[in-house]
């Protein structure tokens, strides 16, 4: 028997018998808010990465003719991502990373190995990622002065509480441009041009992956050192990411081995990825006022539409228009995501990247205690419709009295 894709959807399960057994179910329409956490691959990029896999397989550093070829994709990648942050290869170095974590990390303790020997000082926000936040909890264990700068009673971060945290002994600011739970803006720009006039010796390191190709950044603008990047957030593969490092910024390798990348980060290049992750760059680049414009409506109309249904916007006005944080009051932030999920709906109870715990960012910008339970973030791509605001309306609404009435 066939069945037809567009109408039937399929999961695998372990089976005695068979090995796997194939469960199929109806597939009304899927319906996709959680950009946040990764984004869905576009064909134009999926046919690149093959494209290399396929055609242009040389190893980049083999000097024949299908080296260089892949050695060009490389370079084709570069200019894209440089372009899209207003720079050119004489200000500074793009270096390709496994993702965002690598980055950070990499970022953070590169410049401690490598500047902070006398300058003990390091200052991030209690508001970060992950990747940003566990770095700074380990440079803390090895005797590093950790100032982390949190939201003022308004739920703010100022630039001038991030200018002030900064002393002639800080070697390092680390913060975020766009929160990923909650699409709060920093002001980046603001704090560290501030910063870099009075202590010059003082780096900065930026973690633009919830900006890049969504809101208007250019380096000069962040007056970034170090700017980190991730492919799966703007339509590229899962697994590739990039720094841009600011030229005469000196870093201690993290991994060492052929050289690579300016030594910075050895090993062989994942040319496909790395192609993917530059056409979707150019693809995006190409409209990023045109794909702004239609989350800024599509914020405003979910906005507008949950809360006729009594759901709590918890995302300021003045936040990322790709990402909103809501709460339904009185019904758990899982209960209601696997409720929705079951209409064919998915939205995250926070950020994906801390799985199974629950996150202090809501409190730190001071959420209210009712609602830290019951926190939803939708996040919105360029494919993101009305039509899909208004069903995840509609099954919202059918779950808070649904699920109201399990609970009695």
């Amino acid at each position: 028997m066939r069945y037809n894709v567009e109408s039937y959807g399929f999961f695998a399960t372990p089976c005695n018998n068979l090995g796997v057994q194939i469960v199929l179910y109806m597939n009304t329409k899927q319906i996709y808010l959680d950009n946040a956490a990764t984004t869905k691959v576009m064909n134009e990029v999926g046919e690149a990465a093959v494209h290399a896999m396929t055609e242009v397989y040389g190893n980049p550093s083999s000097l024949h003719r299908l080296g260089i070829d892949a050695e060009r994709l490389i370079a084709y990648a570069k200019k894209q991502i440089m372009a899209a942050l207003g720079v050119t290869s004489e200000q500074g170095e793009i270096i390709f990373t496994s993702g965002a974590t690598e980055g950070n990390n990499t970022a953070i303790f590169e410049i401690a190995e490598t500047y902070g020997k006398r300058r003990k000082r390091v200052v991030t926000t209690t508001v970060e990622h992950p990747s940003v936040e566990k770095a700074f909890d380990r440079l803390e264990e090895k005797g590093f002065e950790v100032v982390r700068v949190g939201p003022d009673e308004n739920g703010e971060i100022t630039a001038d509480s991030l200018y002030s945290a900064v002393d002639e002994n800080t070697c390092l600011i680390s913060a975020m441009l766009v929160n990923n739970e909650n699409g709060y803006i920093l002001p980046i720009g603001e704090a560290f041009q501030k910063i870099k006039k009075r202590y010059p010796d003082c780096f900065t390191h930026c973690d633009c992956v919830q900006g890049f190709e969504k809101i208007p950044l250019s380096q000069k603008k962040l007056c970034a050192d170090i700017i980190t990047l991730s492919g799966h957030k703007i339509h590229a593969p899962k697994g590739i990411g990039a720094m841009f490092i600011k030229k005469g910024v000196r870093l201690t390798p993290l991994m060492v081995g052929g050289g690579q990348q300016k030594g910075v980060r050895s090993g062989t290049e994942p040319v496909p990825m790395i192609y993917a992750f530059g056409k979707a760059v150019e693809i995006l680049s190409g409209n990023l006022s045109e794909r702004y414009n239609h989350a800024t409506e599509i914020n405003n109309y979910a906005r507008n539409r949950l809360s006729e249904i009594g759901a709590v916007i918890l995302s300021g006005t003045s936040a990322s228009p790709y990402i909103l944080s809501i709460a339904v009051p009185n019904i758990k932030s899982e209960t209601m995501l696997h409720f929705l999920e079951e209409k064919n709906i998915f939205v995250s109870s926070g950020s994906a990247c801390s799985k199974g715990k629950t996150s202090d960012v809501p409190t730190e910008f001071k959420v209210e205690p009712q609602y830290l339970d019951s926190i939803i973030r939708l996040s919105f791509s360029f494919e993101t419709s009305e039509s899909d605001i208004d069903a995840l309306c509609e099954a919202v609404s059918d779950g808070m009295k649904n699920l109201a009435k399990i609970r009695k």
